[in-house]
């Protein structure tokens, strides 16, 4: 058994685990990276975030050359099966993990492949996949192995029409009818994906409403559009059962209804990755779902050992992940690189994309807090209109008597890129951070950003 020394290393080579080793590295301090897979980029690159939304970029392309009416003069609309169109995905993962290897090599990051776990609070015992065993002794550890679907004991996962968003990835055949069970991002995602591809698709939540935490004018712009687009949403109801038949699948549900659908996506939650990390030998609890509790310096109840990403729960979004191993190795460095990840904007890159930062007017109405709503309708923007994105909407909330801006909220054509405009002027100090900004600037025209502009007048309309 060979033993090396580190004075950081880190576990899992996602979003969070990149984060910190880099962060680590570009500090001077002598980095190792564990990773169980053969290939760094952790399950945001080979299972999650990257092939999902390659995914749904290439739908949207199937979406827009079927419906856009220019394109009947070159044939008619075409059919393609979910294999075809993950091929696409499979090419971004492997330029993904092209590029982050890179990383690690000029950062002079040491890569382990294999399952790594604690044998003590600084020793880290990396079991490799042909056996050999290597022991990496660490003044610190970070924590950053991700989380997996959440895979209730009750049913079959290895039924072969039983699928979660994991496996859903190697789907070999494109089903007529889906049942989507969970109506979180991830099964709303899904959801806009399949619809895309002409699948019938069953949305089963158990809230009363879609993605509650959004703004509810945003929310029930998405149910109607998923009512539009071939998704039935069903919602208040629980699973009693899955019945896994030669066919298909029979969703018994609790209320005594039955669903069927040629397979089912299981979408309900996730579990951090830490079953396996032999935790108890130092003293770390995980929660129910696995997940394990750090302060806001990233660190847990071990004072050298840190957690960061999806293993720490909230808010479970790559964006987030890696800002938060960079700023759990920055407690580590000293190098005024550390900050509480709290301000993160939703991205819910359904079809059409959702995004949203700061307040929302149900949380502001609660609050007591005089606000006005600017809105602008993407049907009326001329960038909507040549890209032929006409659904949508920008709505800037702010506060009536300062006009500071206190929650943006996008749904539709660049949702994700829009909102960082917005969050930009909220983290000026002051009386900088003002309505009047989107008034008072030029944007480019036509541009998708100039709704700022338009939203901005119609709220400043609407104040006397």
């Amino acid at each position: 058994m060979a033993v090396y020394n580190y004075d950081v290393v880190v576990l899992g080579s996602g979003p969070a685990g990149e984060g910190a080793a880099m962060n680590a590295a570009k500090a001077g301090r002598k980095v190792a990276m564990v990773d169980s897979r053969r290939q760094v980029g952790g399950n945001c690159t080979h299972l999650g975030t990257i092939p999902s939304k390659a995914l749904r970029h290439s739908v949207r392309q199937i979406m827009q050359f079927n419906t856009n009416p220019m394109f009947r003069a070159i044939g008619e609309p075409r059919w393609f099966s979910f294999p075809d169109v993950l091929k696409s995905a499979e090419k971004v993962i492997s330029k993904q993990v092209a590029s982050r290897t890179g990383y690690y090599a000029r950062n002079r990051v040491d890569v382990f492949f294999g399952t790594g776990s604690f044998a003590d609070e600084q020793t880290i015992e990396v079991v490799c996949a042909n056996g050999v065993v290597e022991k990496l002794v660490a003044k610190h550890i970070i924590i950053a192995t991700g989380s997996r679907p959440y895979r209730p004991a009750d049913i079959d996962f290895h039924h072969p029409r039983i699928y979660d968003s994991d496996t859903i990835l190697s789907l070999g055949h494109t089903p007529r009818k889906l049942i989507v069970y969970g109506a979180g991002v991830i099964g709303c995602e899904y959801a806009s994906i399949f619809s895309g591809l002409g699948v019938l698709v069953e949305l089963v939540d158990n809230r009363g409403q879609l993605l509650s935490f959004l703004d509810s004018e945003i929310s029930q712009a998405l149910s109607y559009h998923f009512s539009n687009n071939n998704i039935t949403v069903r919602h208040n109801e629980d699973y009693d059962r899955v019945e896994g038949v030669d066919n298909g699948v029979i969703l018994h549900l609790k209320s005594g209804k039955k669903i069927k659908a040629d397979a089912l996506l299981w979408c309900n939650g996730r579990t951090g990755n830490t079953d396996a990390l032999g935790l108890e030998n130092v003293g770390v609890k995980v929660n129910s779902r696995g997940q394990i509790e750090v302060n806001e310096n990233y660190r847990t109840c071990i004072q050298n050992i840190y957690g960061a990403g999806d293993v720490i729960g909230w808010p479970s979004l790559a964006s987030a992940a890696h800002d938060q191993g960079r700023s759990a190795a920055g407690s580590i460095v000293d190098n005024n690189s550390w900050r509480f990840v709290n301000d993160v904007p939703t991205g819910i890159y359904t079809i059409p994309e959702i995004s949203s930062i700061g307040k929302n007017e149900q949380e502001l109405t609660q609050a007591k807090v005089p606000y006005e709503v600017g809105k602008a309708f993407f049907k009326s923007m001329a960038r909507a209109q040549i890209a032929g994105e006409p659904q949508g909407m920008l709505k800037i909330l702010f506060h009536r008597e300062t006009l500071a801006v206190l929650g943006v909220h996008c749904f539709g054509y660049q949702a994700s890129e829009i909102v960082h405009i917005g969050q930009a002027i909220m983290n000026q100090p002051g009386e900088q951070n003002t309505l009047k900004y989107f008034v008072n600037t030029t944007f480019n025209y036509p541009t998708m950003a100039e709704a700022y502009r338009v939203a901005a007048y119609d709220g400043l309309n609407r104040l006397f």
